[in-house]
């Protein structure tokens, strides 16, 4: 996937087979038990953070509909921008 394709944090999705919106709340993130990223971090919508166990890592592949997309700004593009360079370096 294309780093620049990444929704922002604080867009609102609903996965493939999914029941309940997720909140993107984090992008490129590692699942440290098994050692694998994932594109997103979301918490369920309308309810936010209740905790580790309520917490889903998921790839935008995954992602059947998009009913809100987050805020973007010049600091998010100087993020997204820096965060495509690294990884075309270090892939």
């Amino acid at each position: 996937m294309n780093i620049k394709d990444l929704l922002p944090i604080g867009s609102v999705v609903l996965l493939k087979e999914g029941q309940k919106k997720l909140m993107i709340f984090g992008v490129k993130q590692m699942d440290s038990e098994v050692r694998e990223e994932y594109d997103y971090i979301g918490v369920m919508y309308p309810e936010g953070n209740v905790g580790i166990e309520g917490q889903y890592l998921f790839n935008h592949e995954n992602i059947d509909q998009i009913f809100f997309k987050g805020y973007e700004d010049e600091e998010r593009d100087t993020f997204i921008s820096a965060l495509d360079q690294y990884y075309t370096e270090n892939q």
